[in-house]
């Protein structure tokens, strides 16, 4: 790879990471970067519990068109390449694991972590056999594991993987990885490579901060926090306009949902149904429904948040006890809401015209009165002017706001 008076290049890049398209982006750069830079071979330094399938597709064809050799090195120790990570790492022209770590577990699965049923889950388990004991037959590798890492969720240690050709070496650090290969010759004969590794000048890169904000940003309950928040916001904005601040937060948290959605491919159908949820929420705010419609909304946003990521693997799907934390939380608010709500229409009137009538005050003058600390023009039925400090009783709020009353000892007329 490099002449005997130079130095050997590698960039060691460091993936901790679920695999999906914004991980996959920076790992597709790091090796084209590597490949760019004169570098003689670029390290995945690998720790992932797996992810989507399309991603994972496009990592590996880079690996296996890269003009480089890729080594994946499963570091450090108590690391683990699983699922998605499988692929990855049969797609290297070198695989190798730190003493303590451990590969497979590549089985398919539900949106909900469950089996996948019927002749669907042939068609994708035979499918995934087949490329992974493709990649294996590519570099020489165990064909028979592969089946079996798909089909029983097989996971080896590194000791295990070694004995039957799963991976290729066992080092304790990458220096120690970097000269056992010294003079390796790699097994994939359509890109034969003879690494001189020895010695060599290691620079190390990790995700940056955009990369991993990325990748916090689709996490499928995140994604459904900042919808939900950001129908709440714009829909208390429409409510209430002037407030700004709950508008602008709700339009900027559906707008980072908006970008998970185009990243996770969401259900159309739990959209829809956590727009309903949220809707029916609202009304039930402004209608006397008795609570008939909240059920219904808490009903929609369950199901919405359940089915709205069903296609996608674990662990991209909104978790159950996120679901029902939030159903408990909003039905918890909205009764006490609705419970203040009913209460406040059975108090009597305290204001207009029925309000008044019927208060004691106190003439004030011959023609002024104070009722309930504020002070009316008033007039008595007979037009007898008032005795100040005389008690009061309020007949009529008449026209103009003048009041008629009558002296607290007579009678009210028959």
């Amino acid at each position: 790879m490099s002449s005997d008076s130079t130095r050997p290049r590698v960039l060691a890049v460091k993936f901790n990471l679920d695999i999906n398209p914004p991980t996959a982006d920076y790992l597709i750069g790091r090796i084209n970067h590597a490949a760019s830079a004169g570098y003689d071979a670029v390290v995945i330094e690998l720790d992932t519990p797996g992810g989507l399938l399309d991603s994972m597709r496009k990592i590996y064809q880079k690996q296996l068109a890269s003009k480089i050799p890729v080594i994946v090195y499963v570091s450090p120790e108590g690391a683990r390449a699983a699922s998605a990570g499988v692929w990855i790492g049969q797609a290297a022209d070198v695989l190798a694991m730190s003493p303590i770590s451990n590969i497979g577990s590549s089985s398919p699965i539900d949106s909900s972590g469950g089996n996948i049923g019927g002749d669907l889950r042939k068609k994708i388990r035979n499918d995934a056999v087949a490329s992974l004991t493709a990649l294996a037959a590519r570099h020489k590798r165990n064909t028979k594991w592969p089946a079996k890492a798909v089909l029983t969720a097989s996971n080896l240690t590194a000791s295990q993987a070694l004995k039957m050709n799963v991976i290729d070496m066992i080092a304790p650090t990458l220096p120690a990885l970097l000269k056992k290969l010294d003079g390796y010759h790699t097994k994939d004969p359509e890109r034969p490579f003879t690494l001189h590794l020895a010695n060599a000048e290691i620079d190390h890169t990790s995700p940056g901060f955009i990369t991993r904000l990325l990748n916090t940003i689709i996490d499928p309950n995140l994604i459904s926090l900042l919808f939900l928040a950001g129908l709440a916001g714009l829909i208390f904005e429409v409510l209430h306009p002037g407030v700004v601040l709950p508008g602008a937060l709700g339009a900027v948290a559906l707008v980072i949902s908006l970008y998970g959605f185009s990243v996770l491919n969401p259900s159309w159908g739990g959209i829809v149904l956590l727009v309903l949820g949220v809707a029916l929420l609202i009304a039930d705010l402004h209608a006397v429904s008795h609570g008939v419609l909240t059920i219904g909304g808490l009903v929609a946003l369950g199901f919405g948040m359940a089915l709205l990521f069903q296609d996608q693997p674990e662990p991209f799907h909104v978790n159950t006890w996120l679901v029902t934390a939030i159903g408990v939380t909003i039905a918890g608010l909205w009764a006490f809401v609705l419970s203040k709500g009913f209460a406040a229409r059975r108090r009597p009137v305290t204001s207009g015209a029925t309000a008044i009538v019927g208060k004691h005050g106190y003439a004030r003058g011959s023609d002024v009165v104070s009722v309930a600390g504020e002070l009316w023009t008033a007039h008595t039925a007979t037009g007898e002017p008032l005795t100040p400090g005389e008690e009061v009783v309020v007949e009529e709020l008449e026209s103009g706001l003048t009041l008629r009353v009558r002296p607290a000892e007579t009678p009210t007329p028959a």
